[in-house]
């Protein structure tokens, strides 16, 4: 098993973050690779063991299931279902810290998951750069406006 993580500090209330983050159905709002999101059956986007149903940019679809969301915590944790990377077993937690020293938050995101053993290092590039950082990098620039 893999564990990829990223951190960041955004220059924003955790407050202000978790309310763009905590929508599982909103990555479309604060990732710049997610096309369009819809959450399955109809559930709300913050019942656990909904599942979203996403398209990225690139064409890939891939869906993934609300294990965990803590408002008190402001985390999140969910699992993929089916994703075109070539994982198993992955579950992911994103997780907000205050920084009361000027007011911002500490950014966590990391994710376990089993792959090919020759996939590892470009898997977890990808994902720790690709996806988190990327998504990171996207939520200081939404909530610099």
């Amino acid at each position: 098993m893999i564990k990829v993580y990223t951190s960041s500090v955004l220059e924003a209330p955790a407050d202000a973050v978790w309310a763009q983050v905590r929508d599982f159905n909103g990555l479309p709002k604060w990732t710049p690779f997610v096309a369009e999101s819809r959450i399955e059956g109809g559930l709300a986007a913050d019942k656990i063991g909904c599942v979203r149903n996403f398209r990225l940019k690139d064409g890939g679809t891939i869906r993934e299931q609300l294990l965990t969301l803590s408002d008190y915590d402001y985390q999140c944790s969910y699992s993929i279902l089916e994703s075109p990377m070539g994982v198993s077993n992955y579950v992911a937690t994103l997780k907000l810290t205050p920084v009361t020293d000027g007011n911002r938050t500490f950014a966590e995101w990391w994710a376990e998951f089993d792959c090919a053993p020759e996939r590892e290092r470009e898997l977890a590039q990808n994902i720790g750069q690709g996806v988190f950082q990327a998504a990171f990098d996207s939520l200081k620039n939404l909530l610099r406006k």
